[in-house]
């Protein structure tokens, strides 16, 4: 008998091509009652990279409690959102959409009609609205990217809302037409999701992509390659073994990431002297996560209220001294 050996790659994400879009799907009906909050269920944000933080561990019961510690954080740009749509659901279907903005911005990123900012017509449809018709309402927002340095097109994804559906609607209409900003939902030491994309490698080999062993220097036909692709019959190539392909440019979830510091750059600056690499300045709201977050800088990112929060991870806590230049 040969010796038993784990395969090699994972298949939990399958197939393992590019992603179609850069902000991935989010199921909010599973996350709205884990969270049992009111308000909106995630943001817009973009990676700026990452630098060592020193902090003062205020942890319960740790073993580092009231020292100095450096911690490794990602820094995070969050502009403020604005709504665009109310979409209202029944059974899950969409029973009927209002659009509640129209800036000049969105005909970057779609076709919309002529709507008066300054009208409440919209507002009017909503209380018109037979509640028997719905069960669910969600909201399409925008970022408000052209207040950063990263691009002036605008990201736009449907977003969740947590509470009952009395304190959805009231919501959309507190936040008409104004901008929400990231600090009105996180909270510093709160545990946050990230949603995003890896960063994308193009094609790589089997060894690289699977992590297959090299073969031995005098095996023919190749070293980086598998040994086999399969017998003759059935002559067919099944979709386990590992071949070259596309790596990287998929989508990956970060779970229970901690919130060392949220502020505003203009309450407290962290930005270097010649700026982040390959970013430039923060110029809004940030967020500073224990730990690394995909994609490279510039990367447009989800975050949402955690799915499943950690005992271990919920109980950390950290008091923001600075950054280590």
């Amino acid at each position: 008998m040969g010796t038993h050996q784990p395969r090699s790659g994972s298949l939990q994400i399958w197939p393992r091509k590019r992603a179609e879009k850069f902000l991935p799907s989010v199921n909010w009906r599973a996350l709205e009652p884990e969270t049992r909050e009111k308000g909106l269920l995630g943001v817009i944000a973009y990676k700026v990279g990452m630098a060592s933080c020193l902090v003062l561990d205020k942890t319960a019961n740790s073993m580092t409690k009231d020292k100095k510690m450096i911690v490794p954080v990602s820094v995070l740009e969050v502009p403020s959102l604005k709504i665009f749509s109310a979409r209202f659901y029944k059974n899950g279907i969409v029973s009927s959409e209002i659009v509640l903005n129209s800036d000049k911005e969105l005909k970057r990123v779609m076709k919309i009609g002529k709507l008066n900012p300054g009208s409440t017509a919209p507002l009017k449809k909503i209380e018109e609205l037979d509640k028997k018709d719905f069960d669910d309402l969600k909201i399409i927002v925008y970022s408000q990217v052209k207040n950063t340095s990263v691009k002036k097109t605008p990201d736009i994804i449907e977003i969740g809302l947590g509470g009952k559906l009395e304190d959805k609607i009231e919501f959309v209409k507190a936040h008409w037409n104004k901008e929400i900003h990231a600090s009105e939902i996180f909270k510093k030491s709160q545990l946050v999701d990230i949603r995003g994309l890896s960063q994308g490698k193009g094609l790589e080999g089997p060894v690289k992509r699977f992590g297959i062993s090299l073969k031995g220097h005098k095996s023919e036909k190749g070293v980086r390659r598998p040994g086999s692709l399969g017998p003759w019959h059935p002559h067919h190539v099944v979709f386990r073994v590992a071949q070259a392909g596309q790596l990287g440019m998929q989508t990956r979830i970060c779970y229970n990431s901690k919130i060392v510091e949220i502020a505003k750059i203009s309450d407290k600056n962290i930005n270097p002297q010649s700026g982040w690499i390959h970013y430039g300045n923060i110029k809004t709201e940030y967020i500073l996560l224990r730990g690394s977050v995909p994609g490279p800088a510039k990367r447009q990112l989800l975050l949402t209220l955690p799915l499943r929060k950690t005992k271990s991870s919920d109980k950390k806590n950290f008091e923001f001294l600075r950054l280590e230049k």
